[in-house]
């Protein structure tokens, strides 16, 4: 196992860096870990908070970056292969609390880990697969936007939602209960590499 950082962008610009463990790689694709106290990196507003939303694109380049220690859940993951999508499994004290779909280009590799760029569009889905849309406002919003996307590039975008949304409704892989009831094995706390994530 080794550590495998997930760069994600906004436009051209870096806003998180997610310090993983490599758990697999095979035919259903990049298989990350993120448990809490992982190591992170995401660009911060003015009060030292996450930036979630920022009125240009350029305006992620220039908010500072800060490290951070991962909180709140344990993650488990999955790139699928030339997917324009992640999916993630949440879970709270060992106990699997839901999914989440990410939409976002398909996985770039780099020596190391892997880049995308956030779509902004994302869907919850509970442990009993009832699924909504996530952030809404802001996918519509970058709509023409320059360094965002155009509407063409947006109905691409949320048809990739709703082909995933179909498989979660159908219990098809990997909504079909793959890995709901993942351990991890004795591993060190993944960090980000020394010299930097830019």
């Amino acid at each position: 196992m080794a550590d495998f950082v997930r760069r994600y962008f906004r436009g051209p610009h870096l806003v998180w860096a997610k310090a993983t463990r490599l758990v697999a790689d095979d035919d259903r694709g990049l298989l990350l870990w993120l448990p809490e106290g992982a190591e992170f990196a995401c660009r911060v507003d003015a009060d030292g908070r996450p930036l979630r939303a920022a009125p240009t694109v350029e305006a992620y380049g220039t908010a500072p970056l800060a490290t951070r220690t991962w909180r709140g859940y344990d993650v488990l993951l999955l790139h699928p292969p030339g997917a324009a999508h992640s999916v993630w499994w949440f879970f709270a004290g060992g106990e699997f609390a839901g999914w989440y779909v990410n939409l976002e280009s398909p996985a770039v590799r780099r020596d190391g880990g892997i880049d995308v760029v956030d779509h902004h569009l994302d869907i919850d889905v509970a442990p009993d697969r009832r699924w909504r849309w996530k952030d809404e406002d802001e996918f519509t919003d970058c709509i023409g936007r320059p360094g965002f996307w155009s509407a063409e590039q947006a109905a691409a975008i949320r048809a990739e939602g709703e082909r995933v949304a179909a498989a979660v409704e159908a219990g098809r892989f990997p909504f079909d209960g793959t890995w709901c009831d993942f351990t991890p094995g004795d591993w060190p706390l993944p960090k980000l590499p020394a010299e930097g994530v830019a």
